[in-house]
């Protein structure tokens, strides 16, 4: 059993001193109380009082004591000797010389503070490690850390690095075997033998059957709708859908399918019959659900971009083409009704009042003057060409289009009865007439004769009515059968993406509100949700708080307008901001900046990576898929390598070398192994904690203030999940990477999403899903993200919401009391919040955001749900109102103090700076993102976005040094400057060609910086 899971630097790190520790530590785990001065004052020598103090203190700090104390680091003993009134700190070197003091004083401190030796508790120790395995999957290096912390919490002496390893892993390694074992022993001897063929590569074949059923559809069309309706069908026909396995935590379960659906055939077969199964079983069972998903993907996207968006450009196209005729019949007609007008009308004298007969006075004579003009025949071909171009005076404007989509039935045809019969879908009350009369189509399809009584005429709105049963070519008391496909198919596409319709089994496109919380579990949960965010139970007196603090608000900014130049008010009452004017940039801050850029080390982009993972131990993020704790030798160095290939988007001939660790074969089996969506977040999660530590980025601020904006990526090639949006993919398809910043410029995490959907159905899961730091308690986004409803939401759940609101004057101020007066806002202040429509709904309101914040529904899914055609439902209409109470704070907030307008536009312009950088780092294949399916789109934005946290810490780390290096030699430094310095500077960082992958001795820990006096090389 392997576990060699620690490097020797982590081994030697354990326990021990391996940097100073911050003032904050010195103050949280060296501070003496008057218990500890008075068991250090016991002894009677300085250096033994100072010497017990050490030991004291750094067994709280490190969890075991110091083989030699004398060794601490010298800012701990001048801390401590500060404390205790002693002089000179250099003292601590007499301590112990006597053989036995040192242990004897441990020995005190030990039965004192009631610290356990780790023999105590090691069978506790292992069945918390046990649990822990079992549910959650972590890796050897996050267990091992984990048990440590246990140990500590519990005041027990931490045992050596090796045994601490050997219990992690032979625990890890029963939890993984007794988890194989209990998926294997759901089997049967069928369902056995029925899985391992999945590892067969049938004859003529080129792959396996796994491989096969494990790809999704890439292209939009009618054929690959069915062929993912058959992948479907024969996942499920499989049969492991009907294996319960809802005994198995779910990260195992996804962990072991990731391994199924990412890992090598050849691979699987050479693992034991347990292990091998209970993967393939995981597999099959995510599968099943995924193959429906995917399969729903493409209906959206083929409904939408092949069917109904193309069918409105081909109408459009084909009116424009009659354009001509209908112009030039419009005039004959228009120039001959001008004749009527004119020669059948009283003359009117306006000079003298004098009214005259008309000009002619029978049909015979109103003809002659037509005909002099337009000709007869000519008129009657005009109103025929009329009749034929224009639609009747009772249809709609999409009556066009509708009527051409009819014409596309060849693209439906082949996967409708497929759809209803591998698809479990279901239905709320709103959405049943649309399933039902999806469910009826088969039965109609085909048919020559349909008649009004086989269909729902209900669903028949606007011009589908004439479309299905009055078309042109029915005979009379027939329906068209396949108008009415498409009128029933277009309503289920709405339906679906608001969840009035969905599929049981599915899980992207399943019934959001299965999963809210309800009954037992939402009264289990409700305590603990209402204390984390707390929200009262009862609304009445939350509400009134909310309505009084609106009001005050209002006469507070009110009374404070004459004196405010940067809003007016125009003639309608609404509300302008004047520009918001760039802070200047003294001289000073443009020395500072210019000095410090020129000190940073000019470095490859690889020797950055590794640097960064020396020190923060991020590469040990990076686990092998297969549950495998050996780590590779240079294995570093591989992932440094593959970063680079992803994050830069170049693939891996450019970071190929001689070296073993960057050889072809070894990138692509460690690609595959050990380079994932979970690891580039646990690893970036190391990357966060290490940039909120340093001044430099404490001093930008405190973590608490986070944006999150949309980065667009065109995908050339053919992908289910990538959407059209000329503006943004010219005529390509393209996804959109959804991250989050926080004012540290620490990169928080993000979401891949396709097309360029609104943020706003996105923003709460991307803040929810964040990959380490402090919870941001102010968001960001721009006006794309901003709706009534996220507002409230987001207020429910205890963020204060900033979005930049472009077109103000559009935006409207909402107050409650319809009488009071405020001022120069009383116009601007024309919608109303009902404080009565919000408490009506407010115990659902507390379980949506309290499903949303536990994590039991996704907001995208929720505020699809809240929605329906672009119109609020009730519920959904009382959270809005909610959201409008914040939603003019902030407004009142922005016009009132240009300083929150001016943290908004900093925090904006440092997402911007941020997506500038990675635009830079991905510059191969002319930036454009070559991934077919999510996942893949998924794992190498992972990569951009680590490899974007890593250059800006390294940049901040250095930038800090240069600081304290030009404050030491006497530069004027300014706290306003620094605090105004960007780490999105890239002159010293090479992300182009080929890479040195060396990392040379660092004795300091950093690299000697350059003259500030060298140029900047750009």
């Amino acid at each position: 059993m392997a576990v060699d899971f620690l490097t020797d630097e982590q081994a030697a790190r354990y326990g021990s001193f391996h940097e100073a520790p911050s003032r904050a530590e010195l103050e949280r785990y060296f501070f003496l109380d008057d218990a500890d001065r008075e068991a250090v004052q016991a002894k009677r020598r300085s250096h033994n009082r100072l010497g017990y103090a050490v030991q004291l203190t750094s067994v709280r700090f490190l969890g075991r004591f110091m083989p030699d104390p004398r060794q601490v680091p010298a800012e701990v003993a001048e801390y401590l000797a500060g404390q205790l009134e002693i002089e000179d700190a250099s003292c601590l070197k007499l301590y112990g010389e006597r053989d036995g003091t040192a242990r004897t004083h441990a020995g005190e401190i030990q039965e004192a503070g009631g610290w356990r030796d780790f023999a105590e508790v090691r069978e506790e120790l292992a069945g918390w490690l046990d649990a822990r395995a079992w549910t959650t999957g972590d890796g050897p290096k996050a267990l091992f850390d984990a048990a440590a912390g246990w140990l500590r919490e519990g005041r027990v002496l931490l045992p050596g690095a090796s045994r601490l390893a050997r219990l992690v892993g032979s625990v890890r390694e029963a939890a993984n075997q007794r988890l194989w074992d209990t998926l294997y022993g759901m089997l049967g001897v069928g369902q056995r033998a029925v899985l391992d063929s999945l590892l067969t590569v049938p004859p003529g074949e080129r792959v396996s059957e796994l491989d096969r059923l494990r790809r999704g559809p890439v292209r939009v069309s009618g054929p690959q709708m069915k062929r993912a309706l058959e992948r479907a069908e024969e996942i499920a026909a499989l049969g492991m859908g009907a294996v319960d396995v809802s005994g198995i935590p779910p990260r195992r379960l996804a962990e072991l399918s990731r391994y199924g659906v990412d890992g090598k055939a050849s691979l699987l077969r050479r693992h034991s019959d347990a292990r091998r199964l209970a993967t393939l079983l995981a597999t099959t069972v995510y599968l099943t659900a995924r193959a429906v998903d995917d399969a729903l993907d493409l209906l959206e996207v083929l409904i939408a971009t092949k069917l109904l968006a193309r069918a409105e450009r081909g109408s459009a196209k084909e009116k424009l083409k009659t354009l001509p005729r209908v112009e030039r019949a419009s005039a004959k007609l228009a120039t001959a009704f001008q004749v009527v007008f004119d020669t059948t009308s009283e003359q009117v004298n306006t000079d003298t009042g004098e009214i005259t007969r008309p000009k002619v006075e029978s049909l015979e004579g109103m003809w002659a003057a037509i005909e002099q003009v337009v000709p007869r025949h000519e008129l009657a071909a005009a109103i025929a060409a009329l009749f034929e171009l224009t639609p009747p005076l009772d249809s709609d404007a999409d009556e066009a289009w509708r009527a051409m989509l009819v014409g596309r039935f060849g693209t439906v045809r082949p996967f409708l009865k497929l759809l209803i019969t591998v698809v479990d879908f279901d239905a709320t009350p709103e959405g049943e007439p649309v399933l039902s009369a999806l469910l009826s189509l088969p039965e109609l399809m085909g048919r020559k004769k349909v008649g009004p009584a086989e269909i729902d005429t209900g669903l028949l709105t606007g011009s589908w009515r004439r479309l299905v049963l009055s078309a042109p070519h029915l005979e009379p008391g027939t329906v068209d059968w396949k108008a009415y496909t498409f009128c029933v198919l277009e309503q289920l596409h709405r339906m679906l993406r608001s969840k009035q319709v969905f599929a049981r089994n599915s899980s992207k496109w399943g019934d959001p509100r299965a999963k809210l919380l309800a009954d037992e579990a939402w009264q289990q949960a409700r305590p603990t949700v209402l204390a984390s965010l707390n929200l009262p139970g009862e609304a009445s007196a939350h509400l009134e708080a909310r309505a009084a603090l609106l009001d005050g608000t209002y006469r507070e900014v009110a009374g404070r307008v004459p004196d405010n130049a940067q809003i007016v008010f125009d003639d309608d009452g609404r509300l302008h901001f004047a520009a918001l004017e760039p802070e200047p940039e003294p001289a000073s801050l443009l020395d500072l900046r210019a000095a410090v850029n020129a000190m940073l080390p000019r470095v490859d982009l690889p020797e950055v990576l590794l640097e960064v993972m020396s020190w923060t131990g991020a590469d040990q993020a990076f686990t092998s898929v297969t549950g495998g704790e050996a780590r590779l030798k240079d294995l570093h160095v591989t992932i440094a390598g593959l970063l680079v290939a992803h994050g830069c988007n170049v693939g891996y001939t450019p970071v190929m070398g001689g070296a073993d660790a960057l050889k072809y074969g070894r990138l692509s089996h460690v690609d595959q192994t050990y380079l994932r969506l979970a690891t580039y977040r646990a690893a970036n999660a190391a990357l966060i904690e290490h940039q909120a530590s340093i001044p430099l980025a404490q001093a930008w601020g405190g973590g608490l203030v986070a944006s999150v904006d949309g980065m667009r990526f065109v995908v050339p090639v053919p992908s289910v999940y990538a959407r059209p949006n000329p503006k943004y993919f010219g005529r390509r398809g393209g996804a959109t990477w959804l991250n989050m910043i926080n004012d540290q410029a620490a990169g928080l995490g993000g979401k891949v999403v396709a097309g360029t959907p609104r943020d706003s159905l996105y923003v709460l899961d991307v803040l929810y899903d964040r990959d380490g730091g402090r919870r941001p308690e102010m968001i960001v986004t721009d006006t794309a993200s901003y709706s009534d409803i996220v507002f409230g939401l987001l207020t429910l759940a205890g963020f204060a919401y900033a979005p930049q609101l472009a077109d103000l004057p559009d935006q409207k101020m909402w107050r409650i009391d319809r009488t009071a007066d405020y001022g120069a806002f009383q116009d601007a202040a024309r919608g109303r919040v009902d404080l009565v429509r919000i408490e009506r709904h407010w115990e659902d309101i507390l379980r949506i955001i309290g499903s949303i914040h536990t994590g039991a529904v996704r907001a995208y899914d929720v505020i699809r749900m809240l929605s329906r055609d672009g119109r609020p439902t009730p519920l959904g209409d009382a959270i809005a109102h909610y959201g409008r109470i914040a939603k003019t704070l902030h407004i009142l907030r922005l016009a009132d103090e240009p300083g929150y307008r001016r943290q908004i536009k900093v925090q904006a312009n440092l997402q911007e700076g941020r997506h500038a950088l990675a635009r830079k780092i991905f510059h191969g294949r002319a930036g454009q993102l070559y991934q077919r399916y999510q996942d893949g789109m998924e794992d190498q934005i992972g990569a951009l976005g680590l490899v974007l946290n890593a250059m800006v810490l390294f940049t901040t780390r250095y930038m800090d040094a240069a600081v304290t290096q030009l404050r030491a030699d006497g530069f004027d430094v300014r706290d306003e400057d620094v605090a105004r310095l960007s780490p999105f500077v890239r002159h010293h960082i090479n992300v182009l060609g080929r890479y040195s992958f060396q990392l040379p001795d660092l004795p300091g820990g950093l690299r000697p910086l350059r003259d500030p006096r060298a140029p900047v090389e750009e």
